[in-house]
């Protein structure tokens, strides 16, 4: 039978191009540069949910969340200039976060792209613009390109180190129709195999090593079962920051946090890294053991030079972990359980931050006890936030949703509405500082339109809690900026439709944490505190700096 062309225009294209490569949500705001995107939206609506948010910035970090959280391809779309430019900063935490984030905008008519006649919404070079932000950026010149450009992105998304990538269409071309075959996803390039000459290497080293660590960044969360079974066979912690958590577990034996692992750091004699950038080791923890080597586990080769190691091997994580288990299998003997060991560096490390940094680890304590072991934390810049790295027991890899190395302020009520509807039947927690909360407040409404029934606790100390702490003790106490006139938070959230409370105590929590996740709806828990009543997360995180 022969395949028939069909009349199609680029607006359709891109909806059917999006369809084919598994994106069946679409978040976004649409506009006058959009309109043609969106009537071929609407032509397809029984196969494609549209989420309109209230900002740009709020549908940018939605498919972000959506990411994040399942692996997952996603989406959203916004009027080209101003509305590009509000995405940015969602742009830059999906290239730090290794998510597959597709950003579908338009540009001014293809006549006037770098005239500069001052065409609404018109940017210098908003396509090089994208690409400076992007692991790849194209443009549909013509109807005829549209399915090719489309499945262009998503290659470049997915193959290799997954990151975000941004089609724009001009407003005159997205409703411009051609006659177009069908055009089916195009699989992504596989990674390269392992080098057994790296791998033999490898396994020589690590089987010497007296006191191995495993670190994993997100790169490993496809290599779960294998990096649990390499922990196991070395009798030896694995840790992680933030983008690994989870995938060994901090209830299993070898699961470290960041804070128990840094005593065990000092006297290691081989790190095993993989799928990760090592900011921990480099940036974080900065002191280094004596005659330490590493092995490196990472798909993206370019790693090896930002970070040499002793032994780099360029391979998908699963797949460079198995061989690197099989030539280990051979030369580790049977190993005594270390588990009483590692037991003790987690309840000492345990003992001192809860000593210490308070009142947060008894907000994370009673969120742990309430949240099902399935669903999913969301942090953001706060001082909860930055405790939570260490403090917030992780289990399960892409429970724990973080913004990697970017630390953007303002990201994570956002980013949890995407987290949740992605997860509509597991409980989502999202923590916010006050001033944070204020950066996606207006999403609120989103929430309540669509029904998507995140938890957001709200700490509010009237303050920048970590600008209050470092004019004080850094800058003799000139204080300037730090302070917050904050809304009635709980009057607000109802004001909107959400549920609301006010609490005072991590006691007051449990009942309104464990009301409020059983309401399955949007609700929004007020925490009250002081500025600069938080102890220090610092000296767990950056545990070479002086406090």
């Amino acid at each position: 039978m022969t395949v028939q062309p069909a009349t199609l225009s680029s607006a359709q294209a891109i909806v059917d191009g999006l369809l084919r490569n598994g994106i069946h949500t679409l978040f976004g705001i649409p506009g006058v540069h959009t309109y043609q995107l969106f009537e071929a939206l609407y032509e397809r609506r029984e196969e494609i949910r549209f989420v309109g948010t209230r900002h740009e910035q709020g549908a940018a970090y939605m498919a972000y969340g959506y990411a994040k959280s399942t692996g997952l391809p996603a989406a959203y779309t916004c009027v080209p200039g101003p509305g590009v430019l509000n995405t940015t900063a969602a742009l830059c935490t999906a290239y730090a976060g290794n998510a597959p984030v597709l950003c579908v905008t338009s540009e001014i008519p293809s006549n006037e792209i770098g005239q500069g006649h001052g065409i609404l919404h018109e940017l210098p070079d908003q396509l090089r613009t994208l690409k400076s932000l992007t692991k790849w950026s194209g443009r549909i010149n013509h109807p005829t390109e549209a399915h090719g450009v489309v499945n262009e992105a998503f290659q470049h998304m997915l193959g290799g180190r997954r990151g975000p990538v941004a089609i724009e269409c001009p407003w005159d071309t997205l409703g411009q129709s051609a006659a177009l075959f069908p055009v089916g996803p195009i699989a992504p390039p596989p990674a390269a195999p392992p080098d057994p000459a790296g791998i033999a290497r490898a396994a020589t080293l690590i089987a010497a090593a007296k006191n191995p660590l495993i670190m994993v960044g997100s790169g490993a969360i496809g290599a779960r079962a294998e990096v649990n079974a390499l922990a196991e066979l070395l009798q030896c912690p694995a840790t992680s920051h933030r983008s690994g958590r989870g995938i060994v577990g901090d209830d299993t034996p070898h699961g470290l946090n960041c804070a128990a692992a840094y005593d065990y750091w000092l006297g290691c004699d081989v790190l095993i890294a993989i799928g990760t950038r090592m900011e921990l080791q480099f940036l974080r923890w900065r002191k280094f053991p004596e005659n330490l080597k590493i092995v490196r586990i990472d798909i993206d080769p370019r790693e090896m030079v930002r970070r040499k190691a002793d032994v780099g091997l360029i391979t998908d994580a699963q797949a460079g972990t198995a061989a690197l288990l099989a030539a280990l299998v051979p030369l580790v003997p049977p190993r005594a359980a270390r588990t009483a060991e590692f037991a003790a560096l987690k309840q000492a490390s345990r003992a001192k931050y809860a000593a210490s940094v308070q009142p947060q680890v008894g907000y994370l304590d009673v969120i742990r006890e309430v949240l099902p072991r399935d669903g999913l934390f969301v942090e953001e810049i706060c001082q909860m936030g930055f405790t939570a790295r260490f403090a917030f027991p992780v289990y399960a890899p892409n429970t724990y949703i973080s913004c990697a190395y970017q630390d953007n302020l303002g990201f994570g009520y956002m980013t949890a509405l995407g987290v949740k509807f992605a997860h509509p039947d597991k409980a989502v927690v999202s923590i916010n500082g006050d001033g944070g909360f204020m950066f996606g407040v207006q999403e609120l409404a989103t929430a309540v339109q669509h029904g998507i029934n995140v938890v957001a606790l709200v700490f509010n100390n009237r303050s920048f809690g970590n600008v209050v702490r470092d004019q004080q003790f850094a800058f003799k106490g000139h204080h300037i900026g730090d302070r917050l006139v904050n809304p009635d938070f709980t009057a607000l959230a109802r004001s909107f439709g959400a549920l609301a409370f006010t609490v005072r105590s991590p006691e007051e929590l449990r009942p309104a944490l464990t009301e409020a996740l059983a309401a399955n709806a949007p609700v929004l828990i007020e925490v009250l505190g002081e500025p600069g009543s938080e102890g220090s997360p610092w000296p767990f995180l950056h545990p070479w700096a002086t406090y």
